[in-house]
Order: C-alpha cells, then structure tokens, then sequence
C-alpha cells in the first residue's frame, strides 16, 4: 500500500496569507491554513482493488472565508489580492492564448481559452445535486461562454450524495475546468451509484459511448487507487474507438491506477511558483507530492520504446504534467455541504486538476486521435525526436519516494515529457 505523506504547508503557505482577502488572512498568534486531504482522497487498506479515491487537496480546512458567500467582484477572481490560478491565468502559462504581461498574474490576465469541439466527459462517483449551477455561476465569474451540459446516471437511477461533500467537490472542479479549457466542447458529467471499482468503471464505459456517439474527444478520470495484481485485467475498460482517455497519478509518491493502465493518458503534477509579492509567475517545477514510477504490473508499452532507459519492461507514468500543488491551487466553486458546513469557493489542488486541464486542452487542439495509444504515440514521438514545441520541458525540483526523482531535461518519473504548451504536438 502506497504511504500517503503528511500535507502541512504552514511555512510555505505563509507568504501567501499577507495577500490574502482579509476574511482568510493570517491573524496574530493563529497558524496559517494548512493543506487537507478529504476523506474523498483518503485510501484505507481495504480499499486497495476495490474502491477508489479523490486525487483531491483543499488549501484550507473547507470554502474561503466567509464560507459559502459569493464573490463580491463582477468578473476575475471571485476574492482580489490572492495569487492563486483562475482558467486565463493558467491559458496564460501554457500558452493557449495570446501571451499577457505581468507574468500570467492571475488578477491581472483575463483571457480565455475559447477553443473545443466534439464531447469531454468528466467521470466520477455520486451525485452533484448543484453542478449545473455551480458550473454556471463559475462561468459567469471567470466570463466563460455557457457550457452545454449534461448530467447522466451511469447506472440508471441518481446516486446518493457523498455524506462527506468529497466527491462533490471532485465533480465541481472536474467540470469546471474541462470546460473553462474546452469551452465549445459538450461537456458529460457521468455520475457512478459509488466509489467502487465495479461502479466507477461502468460509468468510464457509459462515458465512452457517450463521448463516441458525439463525433469522439475525451474521457477523464481523476481518481484512482493503489496498484493491485488483477488491474491489467480491467485495462480494457479504458478503450472506445474514437476517444482519448486521460488519468490523473494521484497526491503522494508511487504509482496509481488507472493512470499506469497503458490506455490511459497518465498526468502528473507540477506547482506553479509564484512571486508572493508581485504574483509574477517564477518558473514552473514538479511538484514534490505528485505521483510517478515504474508500474508494479503494466508492461512498458511501445509508445515508451523512447524511454527504455528510464522504464526498462514497466509502464512509467505520468506521460505528461499540469498544475497540481495545493499551495499552488485553482478557485472552485461548490455550494454543497463540505464536512457538514456551507459550501461556496474553495482553494483546491491535488492531480484531481491536472487531469481535466489535459483533457480541455487536447480537445481544444483539435486533433481527436483515434484512441489513447494514438495520442501518446504522438505525444513520444515528438519528444524522441526532439520536437518538444507542444511541452514545457520541466527540468527543477524533485518528486517520488525519499524525494529520489529529480526532475531533469528531457522525460523524466515526475512530470512525463512536460506541461502543455500551445495546442501543438498533441
């Protein structure tokens, strides 16, 4: 079973709070806000090959403060004076618009992506009672043009909420961003009865004929579980002509799948650092919590033949990387309970994130592989020989068990090839 490694953050986080909207700031003699891990994100022995969990971190211990009030501006950050990402400030990064002064600083950018066709359906378990319009309002916030959406029960009748607002608050980020990055793109929010595999993995094939009876695009899957030895048989879930699937690695050092299945799109995590005076953006390294390794029992695919020296015979994971730090985290609006309070923005990272951020933009690039394999197929290729204008080739910090993954030029064990960088190569 994979160790999942304390998150408090309280000297990193405290340049933030001198920024922070008054409601939240730091007060004398109180400990800043630390990173917390949801029970939605909480895998217990049990649970190993039979449920699976949230890849999902607040920072903070529930919404902004005052919990569950809207933002008091018209369009931008729903709170002014954080440094936290919004959907221009991260367009701004990976360069999927016209790049902005100031150093992509998200109270500053406000430029969208404006891209996306065909279908991208969201994956997850239980029911969003609000995610329509929690979506909308989220939209309205950032100025994102309306999304057409669609809630489906993968097993026929509405599932039960999550008691704890976990994986609510799952769904509202896996929608929000897919979107905001995809914003033409149909947009499926496929609910499973629960967090079981068998639950779960019907509603990812309910999802692939959804999204291939559109025309095809992408499927995207923020969640997932410790490796086990019967995972390779279930690898097969995640093929459907026509659509690309994509997993996020998971918020502690190892591996997870599905992200290790080779018909997945394996993302990882990186942290977007910040200038805490100017929020200019610094650089953009790997993000030490992150998931990443060699697989316990999925084979190197062929598409990795260009990485034998760091695979040897096993799948490596992620095959590629976005944002993901909790310190480093994107605004999420969720009006449901979180933990038996009020709802409202939250502050949230994890690789539950980078997932549908991958997802929006290689669907807003418009290529629409064939399947998964054809994508990475495409995505190795162009690094094996050398035209790496698609990534952010992410070469500092560090990542995996004992901190023993360095993040070097070229592919390496914590961010695959890179982060995205313009809609090219994918």
């Amino acid at each position: 079973m994979r160790v999942h490694l304390s998150l408090s953050l309280p000297i990193l986080l405290s340049s933030f709070l001198s920024f922070a909207h008054p409601a939240a700031a730091q007060e004398p003699g109180r400990r800043p806000p630390r990173v917390t891990v949801p029970k939605s994100s909480q895998e217990l022995p049990g649970d190993v090959g039979r449920r699976f969990h949230t890849h999902l971190l607040i920072l903070g211990s529930g919404a902004v403060q005052p919990a569950g009030e809207l933002s008091p501006q018209t369009v931008g950050p729903p709170f002014p004076g954080y440094f936290f990402e919004t959907p221009a400030s991260l367009a701004c990064i990976y360069n999927l618009v016209h790049l902005q002064a100031m150093g992509c600083n998200p109270n500053v950018v406000t430029t969208n992506p404006s891209g996306g066709a065909k279908a991208i359906a969201v994956v997850d378990a239980y029911d969003d009672p609000n995610a329509a319009s929690d979506l909308a309002n989220f939209d309205a916030q950032f100025g994102i043009p309306s999304a057409n959406f669609t809630v489906v029960y993968a097993a026929g009748p509405k599932p039960a909420l999550d008691p704890t607002g976990g994986w609510e608050l799952e769904e509202s980020l896996d929608i929000e961003y897919a979107h905001a990055m995809a914003p033409n793109a149909r947009l499926f929010l496929v609910e499973a009865a629960s967090d079981s595999n068998t639950d779960l993995l019907n509603a990812v094939t309910v999802a692939s004929n959804i999204v291939a009876a559109a025309g095809g695009g992408e499927v995207s899957s923020s969640w997932g579980g410790s490796e086990f030895s019967g995972e390779t048989t279930m690898d097969s879930v995640f093929v459907e002509s026509s659509v690309v699937f994509f997993a996020s690695t998971g918020d502690s050092p190892g591996t997870d799948w599905p992200s290790t299945s080779p018909n997945v799109v394996a993302v990882g995590g990186t942290s977007t650092n910040r200038n805490p005076t100017t929020g200019l953006l610094l650089y953009e390294g790997a993000w030490n919590e992150g998931g990443g390794g060699l697989s316990q029992f999925e084979a190197r695919p062929s598409f990795q033949n260009s990485i034998v020296s760091i695979a040897g015979t096993a799948r490596a994971v992620p095959d590629v990387a976005a944002d993901a730090n909790p310190i480093t985290p994107v605004w999420v609006l969720d009006t449901n309970l979180y933990e038996g309070q009020p709802g409202g923005w939250f502050t949230v990272g994890g690789t539950s994130l980078a997932a549908p951020l991958m997802a929006g933009i290689v669907n807003s690039a418009g290529h629409f592989h064939a399947s998964s394999a054809a994508e990475l197929e495409t995505i190795y290729y162009n690094w094996s020989k050398g035209l790496v204008f698609g990534f952010n080739d992410i070469k500092t910090d560090n990542c995996g068990p004992y901190g023993g993954y360095l993040s070097v030029a070229g592919y390496d064990l914590c961010t695959g090839v890179g982060s995205p960088h313009s809609y090219s190569g994918k």
